[in-house]
């Protein structure tokens, strides 16, 4: 990808530009076998995913909820 492609993707308004994304991360996730993770990032997730099932009684949010504060500017204040 060269500057070009990217300062036409940026150029996108905000809703385009999330569509692209989710048409990506939906790629992504469509792949047969998992993504080749090194030893640091593995345990980082690994971590981050033991402390959010210590916390399983927290408040979430379902991913339509995540979606309108990506889509409307909001998720910062959230």
């Amino acid at each position: 990808m060269n500057a070009t492609q990217v300062a036409e993707i940026l150029a996108l308004p905000l809703q385009e530009r999330i569509q692209l994304v989710e048409l990506i991360w939906d790629s992504v996730a469509a792949l047969p076998e998992p993504p080749n993770l090194s030893p640091e990032l593995r345990a980082e997730l690994v971590a981050r995913l033991l402390a959010d099932e210590a916390q399983a009684d927290a408040p979430g949010m379902d991913w339509d909820e995540v979606k309108q504060h990506l889509r409307s500017g909001t998720w910062r204040t959230v």
